[in-house]
């Protein structure tokens, strides 16, 4: 369990587990809300990788978990924790490294591998078609009314994806100041995927509706692979097909 202090001086907590071998280290990055014990480690998928030889590193984002929760939305953005994500390698001096992100882990994953050259393999799951349109109404409304249901009651909420983010707050004892502010902060910009050269993967769950249409996305990164599992956003976490599928992607 150790820290270290990112580009802008927040603190960013962070894990290791299994030992250094031939194949680089596994870096995970978690989505909106949760932290890296909720994604990576309660499902499971951080001993999967262990167990197959991999030294694993999972950190929490800016205003998760145990890292550091500023409550201005221009300390948040996937911009940001891809730049963490890079400050992390540095701290830790690691050369080359695969990459896996879910959901919001997703968005800053594949920002990372656009800028970083010490990517091996990338891994972007719990996303779709829609990370090609990050800059329209729909998604910046989105932001705005996610930011609300972060700070109003929980029983004032109707929408009901919403009020899931929301139940998933309390359940995890957000800080919900930190959590409005990077609702309003989620990426809004074109992401140069044509920029990533390391192998990927792309993954969802056929039920996922956070994660429609992911063959758009496949398809606008050269050689990209695509594997769709049984599961939705949550549940998919679990899956065993899902663990599975990133392991041996991983390992080739």
């Amino acid at each position: 369990m150790s820290r270290f202090k990112s580009f802008d001086g927040v603190s960013i907590y962070y894990q290791r587990w299994g030992r250094l071998s031939a194949q680089p280290p596994v870096v995970l990055h978690h989505g909106y809300v949760a932290n890296a014990r909720i994604n990576w480690v309660i499902p499971g998928f951080v001993r999967r990788l262990t167990l197959a030889g991999r030294c694993v590193i999972a950190l929490d984002a800016r205003g998760h978990g145990r890292s550091e929760k500023p409550h201005d939305p221009a300390a948040y953005g996937e911009a940001r924790m891809a730049k963490d994500l890079s400050c992390l390698l540095n701290e830790l001096g690691l050369e080359e490294v695969d990459l896996v992100g879910y959901s919001m882990g997703a968005t800053v994953a594949l920002l990372a591998a656009t800028q970083e050259p010490r990517i091996r393999r990338l891994v972007a799951g719990g996303i779709g078609g829609n990370t090609l349109h990050l800059d329209s109404h729909f998604h910046v409304e989105g932001r705005k009314a996610l930011s609300r249901a972060m700070l109003a009651s929980r029983w004032s909420i109707r929408n009901p994806t919403l009020a899931g983010f929301r139940l998933l707050a309390d359940m995890v004892w957000a800080d919900r100041k930190a959590m409005a502010a990077q609702a309003l902060a989620f990426h809004s910009t074109r992401i140069p995927l044509e920029k990533i050269s390391a192998p990927t993967l792309i993954i969802a769950g056929d039920k996922d509706p956070f994660a429609k249409q992911p063959r758009k996305l496949q398809k606008a990164i050269r050689g990209a692979q695509l594997k769709v599992v049984l599961g939705d956003h949550s549940s998919v976490l679990i899956r065993p097909g899902f663990q599975r599928a990133i392991v041996d992607f991983l390992q080739a």
